[in-house]
């Protein structure tokens, strides 16, 4: 029997199918494009070959295909009788991710890796910060996702994928001197890892280091085809560094050109995640409403998501609505959202609606109500979904309406009871 790069047999006698199979999900695992084109290569070498639909499958869900996604699942699912056991498993975990069920699929993806721990393509659905652990809207999922990882660890070894995963999700905790070598180790293994320069990122902005993470981001960037799914959120981090060095105007270069660009080939929600995020934390800073960018915005959030149910995604929403003075949008938003709750459909119950609210209440000037919204739910916070970075901009919303209060002991404190690395927010005082 072939296999894999990880060893694992795979249902195809065909190498040339194997190969093609093989580049794709390597493609998949390292966020560059082409994977869809391997997938089809293996398929048309070997039409029976389930695996092939199924990372075809996954590419088409990445880039929004959703008819397709479900073709290349029934085809998997027509073929799974003539598989082994293993790949029977995996088309099972794609099927409930697929059918929308996080918390099912999240639950046959534990189990599979009891027995197929070097499944990469499957543990990729859970191995970051956007994944099924990640996303899960649960308490303590930081240390979670680190605890999962540890525990695989000794089956993949030096494997550059999983160390640059594992790294970030070891910083994300603040276990940085075991992250570093880690993700430096990845990176000099295989550079064109866009997971392993996302880990870094996120390195550097934990431990502070906004200089070297310019440096690194302005050289890595060029190396990386536009037409990658972390492109823009790259961009988005450098973008991130350049605001906190005081370059604005960079920052929006990156805005226009990267990550709130027409072409923005990465998730829906992480073109209005970045932009929206990186508006806001410009104006915490000081500089000017841009009415004009907020209005696209909202347009864009109506359009690509009209309804809640991806907690990153929805207070993100919720951020362009009370950006945009759009009251009876925001209301709507976050009537859906605990009505979801209510059914028990929301795993982050009622944090995500005191956010919004937050965000609606500062936006109105009305500072007391923002920080008596926030302040409750701060122990919680990573419920919200997304990395510290990005959850970052909840504390700097707080901090702002503490200076702009006048309440400096608060503001203070907020500030010494931070991480140490990125304890400095980019938020102006009161005028």
């Amino acid at each position: 029997m072939l296999t894999d790069r990880y060893g694992l047999t795979v249902s195809t006698t065909d190498a040339a199918a194997r190969d093609a199979y093989v580049e794709g999900v390597d493609l998949l695992l390292t966020v560059y494009p082409g994977a869809a084109a391997s997938f089809e290569r293996a398929i048309a070498a070997d039409p029976a070959f389930a695996l092939a639909y199924i990372g075809r499958a996954r590419a088409s869900q990445l880039a929004g295909k959703l008819e397709a996604m479900r073709a290349d699942l029934a085809m998997a699912s027509s073929l799974a009788e003539g598989v082994s056991a293993r790949e029977r498993s995996q088309i099972d975990v794609f099927a409930r991710l697929f059918a929308g069920q996080p918390v099912a699929a999240l639950a046959a993806l534990r189990a599979h890796v009891q027995t197929c721990p070097r499944d990469a393509l499957v543990l990729s659905l859970a191995a970051n910060q956007g994944g099924l652990i990640g996303m899960s809207g649960l308490s303590g999922r930081e240390q979670d996702l680190a605890d999962f990882l540890d525990r695989l660890a000794p089956h993949y070894g030096e494997d550059w994928w999983f160390n640059a995963h594992r790294g970030m999700a070891l910083s994300e905790i603040g276990r940085h001197d075991e992250a570093r070598p880690m993700i430096e180790r990845s990176l000099g293994q295989y550079r064109r890892n866009a997971y392993g320069a996302h880990a870094l990122a996120h390195l550097c902005y934990e431990t502070g280091e906004r200089d070297e993470g310019i440096a690194f981001l302005r050289d890595w960037l060029p190396l990386y085809d536009r037409g990658g799914g972390l492109f823009g959120h790259l961009s988005w981090h450098l973008g991130l560094f350049e605001l906190h060095a005081g370059n604005l105007d960079g920052g929006l270069r990156l805005y226009t050109d990267a990550f709130c660009a027409d072409d923005h080939r990465g998730a829906v929600h992480q073109k209005l995640s970045d932009s929206a995020a990186f508006l806001w934390r410009a104006e915490l800073a000081g500089h000017p409403h841009d009415s004009a960018r907020w209005a696209r915005l909202k347009d864009y959030a109506r359009e690509k998501l009209p309804r809640p149910g991806m907690s990153l995604a929805d207070w993100h929403v919720a951020l362009t609505y009370a950006a945009t003075g759009d009251d009876d949008a925001l209301e709507d938003w976050i009537r859906a959202i605990e009505e979801l709750a209510g059914a028990g459909r929301y795993p982050s119950g009622s944090v995500i609606p005191a956010v919004a609210r937050a965000f609606a209440a500062y936006r109105r000037g009305d500072h007391a109500t923002t920080i008596d919204l926030i302040e409750p739910i701060l122990p919680e916070r990573e419920r919200i979904g997304g990395s510290r970075a990005q959850g970052d901009l909840v504390e700097a919303t707080l901090l702002h309406a503490y200076l702009a209060s006048g309440r400096e002991a608060e503001a203070r404190r907020l500030i010494a009871d931070r991480r140490p690395g990125p304890a400095g927010l980019p938020v102006s005082g009161p005028d």
